[in-house]
């Protein structure tokens, strides 16, 4: 396996910043790509085959993914794409996360995936964007290097999509701050290694929310509950309980009350990671179907020969397409610094259902096999459904798609 990041600098520079443009042998995928987005996408893809599809099914039995393998994503610097150059990284931007997770949903096992993402496109973006100088030596080494595994601790018992709405405290004690409070749902939380807390400075103002660096083995910082789940079953899912929990002042992460803007900016990026994954998934459940189908024998033919079904499996392949072309454009609209809110509000509302009824239609058409644990589109329909919901809801999303469309 050949290392992406050394790969994607020797085949082509980036012309501009990820400006549209076909090139030769590319234009299969979209205007966006170039060179670089392609190589990175090759070996993305190359290293899930090898690495990760072949383990999957005892990494779901196990809830984990192994460190090992976030290691060696590391080694081969697949943590670091959208790192800063002068902080070790490519610095390529947004379309970078949208081939990224595309390839990795190629894995079939979401699990995996998200928690790749998470650490590289929810919880990193935090530290990189936000970080001191001190922040980013003592801790982006073994980030970049899948040593030090981060999760994103927002998500509360009776605040999910409505951030504004945490009670997690943070107040000053001393030369730092003491927290308490409880979080929900976050993903690499049981057996990573840090995570970035939203907890409420100011009790006074409704957004006066910041954020802290919070490591595992913090005294009074614990996993409550492994969470059992529907989908994503080889990611590890914790609820946290913060029980007067100290941190100094070093360990929190960019400007005091500041937090939920952080937090805000990062959603884009965060919602268009579970869109890609989802387009990647959804692409290889439509291939392993309509291979499925032209070798199921029935009715003196192959599935395939039923008109319904090509025409089903037809129009699911040109939204999937639709939705992937949608995401990149979307991508790209953040790389030239345009407000993308609307547009990946778009792509997140849709594209998750999109995917949903593609992976539905993909049960339909295995039959009775489709319905089975042993089969792999029953897993990966079940992985999909929590698209529509993390990272803000359908519903959420034509919230923001309304208040940006109507006076």
């Amino acid at each position: 396996m050949t290392d992406p990041l050394a790969t994607a600098r020797r085949r082509a520079p980036i012309r501009g910043a990820g400006a549209p443009g076909v090139l030769s042998g590319m234009a299969h995928r979209n205007v966006y790509m170039n060179d670089e987005l392609e190589a990175i996408y090759d070996q993305t893809v190359e290293f899930v085959g090898n690495e990760v599809t072949p383990h999957g099914d005892e990494w779901e039995l196990d809830g984990m993914v192994p460190r090992e393998v976030l290691a060696r994503m590391g080694g081969l610097g697949m943590l670091s794409l959208r790192i800063p150059e002068e902080l070790g990284g490519l610095g390529i931007g947004m379309l970078a996360s949208a081939v990224f997770s595309e390839a990795l949903g190629s894995s079939t096992y979401a699990g995996f995936d998200v928690t790749v993402l998470v650490h590289t496109d929810m919880a990193g973006p935090h530290l990189v964007n936000s970080g001191s100088p001190e922040q980013h030596e003592r801790w982006l080494p073994g980030v970049l290097a899948g040593e030090t595994i981060l999760s994103i601790g927002v998500s509360e018992p009776d605040a999910g999509s409505d951030v504004a709405s945490i009670r997690t405290r943070a107040v000053r004690d001393g030369d730092g701050w003491r927290i308490n409070g409880r979080k929900t749902f976050i993903t690499n939380a049981v057996y990573g290694d840090m995570t970035i807390i939203a907890a409420r400075t100011d009790p006074d103002a409704k957004y006066g929310i910041s954020m802290f660096l919070v490591p595992k083995g913090t005294e009074g910082f614990e996993v409550a509950t492994k969470l059992n789940k529907h989908g994503w079953r080889c990611s590890d899912t914790a609820e946290l309980t913060l029980d007067d929990v100290w941190v100094p002042d070093d360990q929190l992460l960019g400007t005091r009350d500041r937090g939920f803007y952080e937090t805000m900016k990062n959603f884009q990026n965060e919602r268009m990671v579970l869109v890609g994954m989802g387009v990647g998934a959804a692409q290889r459940a439509i291939d392993i179907t309509n291979l499925y189908c032209q070798e199921r024998k029935a009715f003196g033919g192959h599935l395939f020969d039923l008109g319904a079904i090509r025409q089903r499996m037809s129009m699911n392949q040109a939204k999937v397409d639709a939705v992937r072309a949608s995401m990149y454009h979307a991508a790209w609209l953040g790389d030239q610094g345009v407000d993308n809110v609307k547009a990946m509000s778009g792509v997140k509302a849709w594209g998750c259902e999109v995917v949903n009824r593609a992976m539905y239609d993909c049960v339909q058409f295995h039959g009775g096999m489709g319905f089975m644990g042993e089969s792999q589109i029953e897993r990966m329909y079940r992985d999909a459904r929590v698209l529509s919901i993390g990272g803000g809801a359908t519903e959420v999303m034509l919230e923001e798609i309304a208040k940006r469309s109507y006076a």
